[in-house]
């Protein structure tokens, strides 16, 4: 088992690691829109979308893997009203790969983001 850290990424907030690496499996922790930096992107619901991929891009990266590896993915969203425009920016990043997902919506998320996406991957 590998544990997965990249700076080009968040830092976890809490007791656990960006993602773990299992034989050729990787899965990540849930991605909320903070900053490389650690920053909470302020923006609108697409903006923090965005944000949570470049997030989940990055930390693919570092495990050896990436968008297009991914096989499973979890969204839990603040508002299901904002279901649409969450799902028109995530189709930007899995529009011909499709992988299998389920979303959510949940009362609340860590620091009050409006998303948060997690995915198990391949690696290559």
């Amino acid at each position: 088992m590998k544990t997965v850290h990249t700076s080009e990424a968040p830092a976890a907030i809490g007791p656990y690691s960006q993602g773990i690496v299992l034989n050729q499996l990787f899965f990540s922790s849930g991605q909320i829109p903070l900053t490389k930096d650690g920053v909470m992107l302020e923006g609108d619901v697409k903006e923090q979308t965005h944000q949570v991929f470049q997030n989940l891009k990055a930390v693919l990266d570092e495990a050896g893997s990436s968008l297009d590896q991914v096989i499973k993915a979890t969204v839990f969203i603040k508002d299901m009203n904002e279901f649409a425009d969450i799902n028109e920016v995530y189709g930007q990043y899995f529009s011909e790969h499709k992988p299998a997902r389920s979303c959510v919506e949940v009362a609340r998320l860590p620091k009050d983001a409006k998303v948060e996406i997690e995915v198990i991957a391949v690696v290559k």
